[in-house]
């Protein structure tokens, strides 16, 4: 199925009085929604899986741009689940984090919808986000990384 059919099934089901558009074809299966609580998906969300890219490479940033950070020795924190990214607690809401933001331990880092159940994803340790690899209500996968932090 391509990208312009997937708009057209959403157009459809914006414009009609139906709440729910299933649809299967050649091994494919997609399902919108519309009506339900929460942040809205963007109309290319069906899209993302086939289309998620690496996370890009961290900033380049002069070495002495944060004492104390070794940009060379970066974690990932890797999505726990596939589900939808929201990176703030709600619609028009200030993000957990930005690049540059300082976390402890225990820091919420975003929230990933699953089975219309909100998961709070940590910080497993201290440190500085260093890149933020996915856009709010973006369909992340299992193991996609999520964010690049420099440890404290």
């Amino acid at each position: 199925m391509k990208l312009q059919q997937i708009r057209e099934l959403v157009r459809i089901l914006e414009e009609s009085s139906l709440t729910m558009l299933e649809i299967e074809e050649e091994g494919l299966k997609i399902r919108l929604e519309k009506g339900r609580p929460g942040p809205a998906l963007p109309a290319s969300a069906p899209s993302v899986p086939s289309e998620i890219a690496a996370c890009p490479s961290a900033p380049a940033l002069a070495a002495d741009s944060v004492p104390g950070i070794n940009y060379t020795n970066l974690k990932e924190v890797k999505s726990p689940m596939v589900g939808v990214f929201y990176a703030a607690p709600s619609p028009g809401a200030e993000p957990y984090v930005r690049s540059g933001s300082v976390v402890k331990k225990g820091d919420v880092l975003c929230i990933i919808e699953a089975m219309k159940i909100m998961n709070e994803i940590t910080a497993e340790e201290d440190g500085q986000i260093i890149d933020v690899c996915v856009s709010d209500g973006e369909i992340v996968e299992y193991s996609q990384t999520l964010f690049k932090m420099a440890p404290a």
